[in-house]
């Protein structure tokens, strides 16, 4: 059976309205922390001019897989075996790195490194694409949101909800410049930086 996650099918229209306009002039999509494979197939279905190129820890792949395998889409590339913290990212001459619903779970020196190496690996004006939740100032922006940290952090001492603040210096760390935060349903957001050298 499909793995499947039901925030994926709640989200990825708001999210597709937005990636509409900042992928418009885009090519090659890589996408960090694909998960299901959901958001992938539905992105490339509804945006047929980009290549998807999903990546994930191979525990994810066969479930990717079986999203891809059954959509048939011309324009999905099977995930590859990506850890954000290796320095040797694969050359794909992707113009955009997309993720939704991975910094918060990624330890924060696993932030740090993705943030550096998509620097990297982004051409000049290339967009690095963030959606979930962040604080600001430090502060929750709901109450869901405080809540949503607690369980996290649960599972998880080193996951959490990022500060908006801490990301974007890092961005500016890797070259990156703020170019749109975009309020989301659901206390979400939209970051999109460009990479500016």
């Amino acid at each position: 059976m499909k793995p499947y996650s039901e925030s994926c099918d709640q989200n990825r229209d708001a999210i597709l309205a937005i990636l509409r306009k900042l992928f418009a002039d885009k090519t090659h999509i890589l996408e960090i922390g694909s998960g299901t494979g959901q958001h992938a197939v539905y992105f490339a279905q509804h945006l047929p001019h980009l290549i998807w190129q999903c990546s994930d820890q191979l525990a994810y792949h066969e479930g990717i897989n079986q999203w891809l395998d059954e959509a048939k889409l011309d324009n999905t590339r099977p995930p590859i075996a990506l850890n954000v913290s290796t320095d040797n990212w694969p050359e794909i001459n992707n113009d955009a790195v997309f993720s939704a619903n991975a910094v918060h779970i990624m330890s924060w020196e696993n932030v740090k490194d993705f943030i550096r190496n998509a620097g990297r690996a982004l051409p000049n004006k290339g967009l690095l694409v963030l959606y979930g939740p962040f604080n600001y100032n430090k502060q929750y922006t709901s109450e869901s949101n405080a809540r949503f940290d607690q369980w996290l952090k649960q599972q998880n001492p080193a996951s959490g909800i990022r500060d908006f603040e801490a990301i974007d210096g890092l961005a500016k760390e890797a070259g990156l410049v703020l170019r749109e935060d975009i309020a989301m349903p659901a206390n979400n957001r939209i970051l999109c930086w460009i990479k500016d050298v």
